[in-house]
């Protein structure tokens, strides 16, 4: 009776491994070797309330604020030729500029690529899925951006990125 009831234990375990190592699988990781991250600056600024309404700069204002402590961060990134992000997606928006090379910005949501190359510049929505990838072929230039995020305070390095699964209907 209890060699059965250990057998069955020893299943229910092996069932829940594989459920959660089965899971972990479906995540897109990042290409290897996968894309390097400098960080350039990560500031805390606590909570902002920035309304330039009053004092514009020609039509130009601003209005920034939130409700609880913030950071502001900016890294760089270099994708080697072919290397991709994976599937992910941010808490906040992030604010991209190339400054080599060219990149390839697929959207979960359409299932289409934006190609954006140096000097261009795009904003990433908040929690929109989507991979990030350096279309050269082998031999071809890494492609290198930077990336400037405010964000709630304490959301650094890989906390900051959200794994997702490949998208369905993609």
């Amino acid at each position: 009776m209890h060699m059965r009831n250990f057998i069955h234990a020893g299943a229910a375990i092996a069932l829940l491994g594989s459920s959660v190592f089965s899971t972990s699988a479906l995540a897109t990781p990042p290409s290897s070797p996968p894309p390097a991250v400098v960080p350039v600056v990560n500031g805390h600024f606590g909570t902002l309330s920035i309304n330039t309404a009053g004092d514009k700069t020609d039509k130009w204002g601003m209005h920034l604020k939130t409700l609880d402590d913030t950071d502001i961060g900016a890294d760089r990134l270099t994708f080697p030729p072919g290397a991709y992000s994976g599937w992910h997606t941010h808490p906040s928006p992030v604010f991209v500029t190339v400054t080599q090379g060219t990149i390839e910005w697929f959207d979960a949501a359409t299932c289409t690529a934006t190609t954006y190359t140096a000097g261009e510049s795009f904003i990433e929505p908040q929690y929109r899925a989507h991979n990030v990838r350096n279309p050269a072929a082998a031999g071809g230039s890494d492609a290198t951006f930077v990336a400037v995020v405010i964000k709630p305070a304490g959301f650094v390095g890989p906390a900051f990125r959200l794994d997702r699964d490949v998208p369905s209907s993609c």
